[in-house]
């Protein structure tokens, strides 16, 4: 593999940054809302979850009778 030079490394690196799509405001702000809305669906769902196993495993041991 040939080496290169730090001058052509960061010419590649500034050719390739070029090259991303970075996204606009609208495209962060909804993909941002739509993360705190999956974590809040998540969190009730495993609430739940949560509260019916916890019941089940007291009923079948019999803990706290």
């Amino acid at each position: 593999m040939a080496k290169t030079s730090p001058v052509e490394f960061i010419q590649e690196v500034g050719a390739e940054t070029s090259k991303v799509v970075w996204p606009t405001r609208r495209e962060t702000t909804i993909t941002t809302v739509m993360v705190f809305v999956f974590v809040f669906v998540a969190s009730v769902f495993f609430f739940f979850a949560d509260m019916i196993l916890r019941t089940v495993v007291t009923l079948i041991l019999g803990i706290g009778q």
